[in-house]
């Protein structure tokens, strides 16, 4: 028989997965003096040219002055920003372009050597009734992207941070990118592992068609009720073939219209700073076609991509595979054992944040450290009733906005929070959302599902 705190462990550890589902401005040159600030003055105007600079200036020394004075210098035109130089370590670039290609139907060729016949089957899909990747893509960024762009095109403040963190996120940059399309830095982490890009190389026959339909089984699922769930998530990113978690990762960029610049893999030091696996990591690391996928995966657990829109800024996307609990649970230290992931946050210093689908795990008293995090960081953050609830909230000087409906929670993991929510959404007036973000409440009778609704919780203004 199992112990009961081991029973109590193993609870806890699935509810958490079921949660995981810039630059600097230009510096314009002052140029030199003789170019800017002495102009040469302009040739003198013929007499009876009739010019429009004299025509009604009338006549005398008023005239001549108005007629000879020359016009302001133009500012000078600030250069472009400077990229950042590539993060040191070894390259993913190229796998990682072509899991891009191949795996998210990205617009860049496949190799040479990948099965058309299997691509084609992948990205344009079968039949009316098996659509590929492009299909699932195109309809989730007209049903769900679209409206929700054009919510927090309106809601978001401007002058939020540009450094966003997304705990819980599974593989969800998508969200992240339709609510702050212009970060800086965005930092998902969950127990999911961006896992090993070498693998597509690798794979062949019935083992490939065999990932690549997990790939477009779990996206189509995320895709359509915009979270996902835990088992699936077990098996398609910790223990996946492919790189599920990277490979949505990707499919977000290619649906927010991003091109990839370069990718790398990390660690953290003691410290919290980022230490990028090396050549020689690389080289000790298990055979992609030998090892199994959960060690590997486990190897190749944090992914860095930095991406741009054409012609644009480069940004920078981090994903950390973590436990965020307190304690310990199998396989995985937490965060009071290992505390290197909050000391990487903290160094960020004011945040904008966000989460949905994530347990109600943060109004656990087990996950205190990350909720208190957010709470001495963050500046604005969005979320479903999963974020950080207003008893919380509220007595560290934050102030609340509601939309949609709030009345129970679907699952049993929110009822002690749930009294909480509802106050609070009770109290406010109704607001209209015409989406779905993360959970749904409770279903009513004769409905499907429970109301759709959203939680914007912003530091108050002294």
């Amino acid at each position: 028989m199992m112990h009961p705190a081991m029973r109590s462990l193993l609870l806890v550890a699935t509810l958490f997965a079921a949660a995981c589902h810039g630059s600097d401005p230009a510096t314009g040159g002052t140029g030199s003096a003789s170019s800017e600030t002495t102009p040469k003055p302009p040739p003198p105007t013929p007499e009876g040219s009739g010019s429009a600079a004299t025509a009604g200036s009338g006549s005398g020394l008023a005239g001549a002055v108005a007629d000879t004075k020359p016009a302001p210098p133009a500012p000078p035109t600030p250069p472009p920003a400077a990229d950042p130089a590539p993060p040191p370590g070894h390259d993913f670039t190229p796998e990682i372009k072509a899991l891009l290609a191949v795996g998210a139907c990205g617009d860049l060729p496949a190799p040479d050597s990948f099965d058309k016949k299997l691509l084609a089957s992948h990205c344009e899909g079968e039949s009316k009734d098996d659509p590929g990747i492009k299909k699932v893509q195109a309809d989730y960024s007209d049903t769900w992207v679209k409206p929700a762009r054009a919510f927090f095109k309106d809601h978001v403040p401007a002058d939020v941070p540009k450094k966003v963190v997304y705990p819980f996120a599974g593989g969800d940059l998508s969200t992240a990118l339709t609510v702050y399309p212009d970060a800086d830095e965005i930092t998902t982490m969950s127990l999911e592992p961006a896992g090993d890009p070498r693998t597509l190389a690798v794979l062949k026959g019935g083992e490939l068609k065999s990932a690549l339909h997990t790939v477009k089984k779990e996206l189509k699922f995320l895709y359509r009720v915009n979270f996902s769930n835990t088992l699936n998530m077990i098996d398609a990113m910790r223990e996946g073939s492919l790189p599920t978690n990277l490979i949505f990762s990707l499919s977000a960029l290619k649906i927010h219209g991003f091109e990839l610049v370069t990718a790398r893999y990390f660690d953290f030091n003691d410290d919290g700073s980022l230490r990028y696996l090396t050549d020689e990591d690389v080289a000790k690391a298990p055979d992609p076609g030998k090892g199994k996928p959960q060690t590997r995966n486990r190897i190749f657990a944090n992914v860095e991509l930095q991406f741009r829109k054409a012609g644009g800024r480069v940004q920078i996307y981090r994903h950390v595979q973590h436990n965020l609990g307190n304690e310990d649970m199998p396989g995985m230290k937490g965060l009071k054992a290992d505390p290197r992931v909050v000391k990487y946050l903290e160094a960020k210093g004011p945040i904008a944040a966000m989460t949905k689908a994530a347990s109600y795990l943060l109004s656990w008293e087990s996950f205190s450290v990350m909720r208190d995090y957010l709470l001495g960081h963050v500046v604005w953050m969005v979320s479903d009733a999963t974020g950080v609830a207003p008893k919380w909230g509220k007595a560290a000087g934050y102030e609340y906005e509601t939309y949609g409906g709030f009345i129970q929670p679907h699952i049993p993991a929110g009822n002690g929070i749930a009294k909480d929510w509802r106050t609070e959404f009770e109290s406010e007036p109704h607001r209209e959302l015409a989406f779905r973000f993360g959970y749904y409440d409770k279903p009513r009778a004769n409905h499907d599902h429970g109301d759709n609704h959203l939680v914007i919780m912003r530091k108050a203004k002294k």
